[in-house]
């Protein structure tokens, strides 16, 4: 009789359980190994190094990357699918002094250099410019003379069109805190290739948050190496269930590999920064635009709790923390994470930066693709969403807009009923208030009134914007590549819609002024008038029946935006002394739908039927209670797609 081996198990009645090979993923060893192999003598590679998921190569000869036909990363990297770069050895670094001094003589004047910062961890230099395509040179030329020539690495950053003290703040905050981020990189990297193997070849997903509502989005999917979070937001119209499920998870923090943020919206990522104030230290996965803009809707959201009074659930500098631990990556770009999961984004046309997340298992064994917001449909900022994945077994798909009769206005239509409240109530003395969101409806909008102006159909109005929509709209000159080409040729032509002269940056001391003079289009944030500029112009603006408002975004329920659209016309509020007065609301209200910047339901049907390939299983999550089952019931009887909406706390297994 045979012996058992040590590594055979056998079940509750003794029979022996068949032996399934373990499934082995790569190791920094493997992988340092396999480029050396590859790299010949004349690159004079001294190092190879790992920061998180990309592989950075070290070189006394930085020339035998570029010379020639051997395009030896390209390769590389295509074997092992892997993201490498290349920088000079520390040897080779001039002195900072001298190498601004190169530089500055190797970029043409009309680049409009703005800041040079040396970033000595990195052994690169951070050059922003208002045009940057004139520093990286014809064929990259200009860029690659200054790696020659001073050792430095040109990281090449754009400008935004107007300043913006916050993107100034960030990119400080970043460079200043270079050791720390290398060391983190270093440390994650470990943990992205560390050792791992399984027998078990099983996937989950837990609903912790935007099932069968909307808000607090955040679920995790686990598989048995690997532990990762998509998105982490918070409710602000929900006071007693504001934040997601995490007290369910049932593992320490330090055991999450990562946390993937589909896009800025608070709902999506206003919780993450508790995450790292419980001491959680690993990476934060997300767009360029949507770190800058998170970051931006995190510090506003703990300045506006302190303000009212209320203790945030985290501090600025749980927010600074965050922001350390960020690694971006652009769209289409694979990326590991895990040792069994990559992920890849895709553009969702949702908002800035805005992603649907691939995310491919075990090598293979099962793709997820998650939708995140998004609109499968015309809107003036962004090129149409991709529908085009590598592969996808399971897609969770949102629908805020899933229910029956969630039809949206044509564009066209809205438009013309904006330009026509406008019209009316400007020339009966009136002020036009819009609430938007900072980010998204406000740029959107944005564009309706410039569009409105360079027409001439808005010759006397007066358009102003206040709150957060100045600084959201700053960060999108910076990341013209992420819009639609045309506005993207105007910021690079200087002409820029969100810096026309038709707009007026207000203050806070300024509303009254404002007000008084008329002929004013005001565009404020929130959008939900659950505070900020927007509460503030409509307390002073509600009880004159000249003015109107017009909603151009969803109403979250609980919001004093929803409970205005649904008739309430006498609003409790505190007097200056701090009683509690009645505040009658008699201005015009109106709600134009046709600017939302999530898929109406035929949207949603036109994207199951145009998504490729087929998923085997479709997840509805980021709806209504009702609208998300009938949804789900409705997807499965038409199109024949396995289709479900699972709860809060539920988990799935995918595999």
């Amino acid at each position: 009789m045979r012996k058992k081996t040590d590594t055979q198990q056998t079940d509750e009645n003794g029979n022996t359980i068949p032996t399934v090979e373990k499934k082995k993923y790569q190791t920094i060893n493997e992988i340092e190994k396999k480029v050396w192999e590859s790299l010949p003598k004349t690159c004079q590679v001294t190092s190879v190094d790992f920061e998180g998921p990309e592989i950075i190569l070290y070189t006394k000869n930085p020339k035998a990357f570029f010379a020639g036909t051997d395009n030896y990363v390209g390769k590389i990297a295509f074997e092992l699918k892997k993201k490498i770069s290349v920088r000079a050895d520390k040897s080779l670094l001039q002195d900072p002094s001298n190498a601004k001094r190169i530089i500055e003589g190797l970029i043409p004047t009309e680049a409009g250099v703005k800041n040079i910062t040396f970033v000595d961890p990195f052994c690169q230099v951070v050059i922003e410019a208002d045009k940057p395509g004139l520093v990286i040179g014809k064929g990259g030329e200009t860029s690659k003379a200054i790696i020659i020539q001073t050792g430095w690495t040109p990281k090449i950053v754009r400008a935004p069109t107007t300043d913006s003290e916050f993107m100034q703040g960030i990119r400080y905050h970043l460079n200043k805190h270079a050791s720390e981020r290398k060391k983190f990189l270093q440390e994650t990297a470990k943990k992205i290739y560390r050792e791992a193997s399984s027998r078990h070849d099983w996937v989950r997903l837990t609903g912790l948050g935007a099932f069968r509502e909307i808000g607090r989005s955040c679920m995790l999917v686990d598989t048995p190496i690997s532990k990762v979070l998509m998105d982490c937001g918070i409710n602000p119209g929900n006071k007693e269930e504001p934040y997601p499920y995490l007290d369910a998870l049932n593992f320490p923090l330090s055991e999450l590999d990562a946390l993937v943020i589909s896009h800025a919206h608070m709902d999506h990522q206003g919780f993450a920064p508790y995450l790292y104030r419980m001491g959680y230290r690993g990476p934060l996965y997300c767009t360029e635009p949507t770190r800058d803009i998170m970051g931006l809707l995190q510090f506003d959201y703990v300045d506006v709790a302190v303000k009212q009074g209320v203790e945030p659930p985290y501090t600025e500098k749980d927010v600074k923390e965050l922001l350390k631990h960020v690694i971006v990556r652009d769209y289409r770009e694979t990326t590991d994470i895990t040792p069994d999961m990559r992920i890849t984004f895709f553009n969702a046309s949702h908002i800035l930066g805005s992603a649907s997340v691939h995310m491919h298992i075990g090598d293979g064994s099962h793709n997820l693709v998650y939708s995140g917001d998004m609109k499968y449909g015309f809107t003036r900022l962004f090129d149409p969403m991709d529908v085009h994945y590598p592969r996808v077994e399971t897609l969770i798909m949102e629908s805020t807009y899933g229910g029956e009769k969630d039809i949206q206005p044509a564009r066209e239509n809205e438009d013309r009923k904006l330009l026509q409240i406008i019209t009316e109530t400007l020339a009966k003395g009136g002020n036009v208030l819009i609430p938007v969101f900072a980010v998204g409806r406000g740029q959107e909008v944005t564009l309706v009134i410039e569009d409105f102006y360079r027409r001439g159909l808005l010759p006397k109005a007066k358009v102003f914007v206040d709150g957060l929509t100045r600084e959201a709209s700053a960060i999108h000159t910076a990341y013209p590549e992420y819009l639609k080409q045309n506005i993207q040729r105007r910021i690079f032509s200087n002409d820029s819609p969100f810096t026309s002269p038709l707009f007026h940056m207000a203050t806070a001391q300024e509303r009254d002024q404002i007000l008084s003079e008329g002929n004013a289009i005001i565009l404020a944030s929130s959008g939900m008038l659950n505070g900020g500029a927007s509460l503030a112009y409509f307390y002073k603006m509600a009880e004159n029946e000249k003015n109107a408002l017009v909603f151009t975004g969803y109403q979250g329920d609980a919001t004093l935006g929803r409970k205005l659209q649904a008739g309430i016309r006498t609003i409790p509020i505190a007097d200056e002394k701090g009683k509690t007065k009645e505040l009658n609301v008699n201005m015009r209200i109106e709600s134009l739908e046709g600017y939302s910047g999530h898929s109406d339901r035929m949207q949603l049907e036109n994207y199951i039927r145009s998504i490729n390939p087929k998923p085997k299983r479709i997840v509805v999550d980021h709806g209504n209670r009702v609208k998300t089952v009938a949804l789900a019931k409705f997807i499965t009887q038409r199109y024949g797609v396995s289709s479900m909406a699972i709860r809060n706390l539920d988990t799935l297994r995918l595999r």
